[in-house]
């Protein structure tokens, strides 16, 4: 497998991104779902990420900059037919790699509290990440989860 710098304008990324933000919508409250769509991915202050194994996208993730020492990990996905094989770890490992390599201290994300959601909430305990409050712009909400890790030096 595969990380490196996502290609927002290839089509097989395209077709991934699609499916992420169908399903989250799908499986979150009305204006509780809060994945970017393409075009907020191309943010400057967002690193995007694809897993390939091969010519197939595997999955994406991406790290959003909100102060120095603050990321947040957004849009993680993973193609369904590869699901439970490591490509989500390897994902959050690169993406926290990532963070650290750019003086973050801590990154946070969010996620659904919803049963359809259940994976991701363990990969990211699995990982040492840790309920806590919302950050950034989020408000509470009871059909979200947010979680934190603290990034050694």
């Amino acid at each position: 497998m595969l990380i490196c710098r996502g290609d927002l304008t290839d089509p097989r990324i395209i077709v991934l991104l699609e499916q992420h933000l169908l399903r989250a919508r799908a499986q979150t409250a009305p204006c509780s779902a809060h994945a970017l769509d393409r075009a907020a991915l191309q943010g400057p202050d967002i690193s995007f990420y694809a897993a390939w194994q091969d010519l197939e996208p595997l999955g994406v993730g991406a790290l959003k900059r909100l102060t120095d020492a603050h990321g947040e990990i957004k849009s993680m996905y993973t193609a369904e037919h590869v699901r439970r094989r490591g490509v989500a770890s390897a994902l959050l490992r690169h993406l926290l790699a990532e963070a650290r390599a750019g003086g973050m201290a801590r990154v946070s994300l969010e996620t659904g509290s919803w049963d359809y959601f259940a994976p991701a909430r363990a990969l990211y305990r699995r990982h040492g990440f840790i309920d806590c409050s919302p950050f950034a712009d989020y408000r509470p909400d009871p059909n979200s989860v947010f979680m934190t890790l603290e990034l050694p030096a």
